[in-house]
């Protein structure tokens, strides 16, 4: 976990085509008030992504280097329904644009409140990433709110449910107050990274060009799942 330790503010994005270059990058998306800044900043050991007291502040695409032009990746939270819609339709397009078009992305760890796990957005959001046939990790954040029957409970129902739409997913439970879960967070995560060495260039999702010609690293759609026919916009993420 400490290559995570070492990880530091880079830049904050509001488009695309700002985003830096990258051989390989891990994203955290969650429902907002999940815990995804509290679940990065205790991967870190420090005090990385803002944690709001307002659900849904973040708008912003922030990376966080890991050297070697590897990062993590905090993506704007999504279904806060507070939020004006004038407010989140733009950044709703930020975050449906770099899922579908980041080249260099590795995986995507999805966070839930174990006490609210797999609500309609987080399926929906794990039913529209899956076709890329990138993978996927859930951590089950919060668990030291549950016993841990209870917690162990939730595990194995949302490991039984998710296996259906969202075959390439795996699932563990954390608690960022506890510490608990961050060496097989890690884990998993650093094992993306490790398997993003330089490749031959490839097209990112659906043979879009990626949006930075200097990163022409990525992986290449070849999942029969993922037709163009059927793969949301923009708005996919709407309340």
């Amino acid at each position: 976990m400490s290559f995570f330790r070492g990880a530091f503010f880079f830049k904050s994005v509001a488009s695309l085509a700002d985003a830096p270059p990258s051989v390989g990058e891990i994203a955290f998306v969650g429902r907002s008030n999940s815990g995804k800044s509290s679940a990065i900043n205790a991967l870190a050991g420090s005090q990385l992504a803002f944690v709001s007291k307002t659900p849904g502040r973040t708008r912003l695409i922030n990376y966080f280097a890991l050297g070697a032009e590897r990062f993590i990746v905090d993506l704007p939270g999504y279904g806060y329904a507070k939020v004006p819609d004038a407010t989140r339709a733009p950044w709703e397009r930020l975050l449906g644009g770099y899922l579908r078009a980041r080249a260099p992305l590795r995986g995507l760890a999805v966070v839930m409140d174990v006490r609210h796990p797999l609500t309609e957005l987080d399926q929906r959001m794990l039913g529209w990433f899956c076709p890329t046939g990138k993978p996927v990790h859930v951590l089950l954040t919060k668990a030291d709110k549950l016993s841990r029957e209870a917690a162990q409970k939730v595990l194995r129902r949302v490991e039984g449910e998710i296996r259906g739409f969202a075959p390439n997913a795996s699932v563990q439970l954390f608690s960022s107050l506890k510490k608990s879960g961050l060496e097989e967070a890690a884990a998993v995560l650093l094992s993306w990274l490790d398997a993003s060495a330089p490749r031959a260039a490839s097209v990112a999702l659906g043979g879009e060009p990626n949006e930075n010609p200097r990163q022409d690293r990525g992986w290449r759609n070849k999942s029969p799942r993922a037709k163009r026919g059927n793969q949301p916009g923009a708005n996919c993420l709407n309340v």
